[in-house]
């Protein structure tokens, strides 16, 4: 069995402003969110992890390297495009008040209507695109890996999309699953690299604060 323990990246300043920040967009991590990556480490230090994979957007290869350095992870670090944020074109940097205004039918289809996310009104990546590369890309790991542990750190959307793509599941299944918050953990299994189920979603019990619209998406 490959178990895959997929952990969001560190709150970041734009995350606290409730901004759009995509796969081109990559403001600072808050200093709280180093704390929070040592509750992450503590929370993960008895899970003993073959390969550790990072977006490379900088808020979550620091995360990463945080998060490896305090649990004393010896191997390899390696920073993978295919699970790097999804492209949010114009979105990028935007107030997410603002682009519902702006991009009202495009907005109303990222919060409600999945099936029509594709991002072409905003030079966006959009949902197929995305959810395809992640979950390509884990199911070659869990090929090359099938006894293994695999710690992956991502972003909200990507993991989101990518997740449900694995899962198998409609697209507004992400929707009544609920978000994922900022240095949460989530974990799946697998045993084929084909079927994937769900051990824990959204694990932020070891932060020990409330969760909001600023640090779950």
């Amino acid at each position: 069995m490959t178990k895959f323990y997929f952990v969001r990246h560190g709150q970041t300043a734009w995350n606290l402003e409730r901004r759009f920040q995509g796969g081109n967009g990559d403001s600072d991590l808050l200093p709280s969110s180093y704390d929070d990556m040592v509750k992450v480490a503590d929370f993960l230090r008895d899970v003993e992890f073959t390969r550790v994979f990072a977006s490379p957007l900088r808020r979550a290869r620091i995360t990463a390297t945080q998060i490896a350095r305090e649990m004393n992870y010896r191997g390899p670090l390696s920073l993978r495009s295919n699970i790097a944020e999804v492209g949010l074109g114009r979105w990028e940097g935007e107030l997410v008040a603002q682009v519902q205004v702006d991009y009202a039918t495009a907005y109303h289809n990222y919060r409600h209507n999945l099936d029509q996310f594709e991002g072409t009104e905003f030079d966006g990546e959009g949902y197929t695109k995305a959810s395809a590369r992640f979950a390509r890309f884990i199911k070659n790991l869990a090929q090359q890996y099938p006894t293994d542990n695999i710690l992956i750190v991502s972003h909200g959307m990507a993991l989101s999309f990518g997740i449900n793509e694995l899962l198998q599941t409609p697209r507004m299944a992400i929707r009544e699953r609920g978000g994922l918050s900022n240095t949460s953990t989530t974990v799946l299994s697998t045993t084929d690299g084909q079927q994937f189920e769900i051990e824990d979603w959204n694990n932020t019990t070891y932060l020990n604060k409330l969760q909001n619209d600023g640090t779950t998406i």
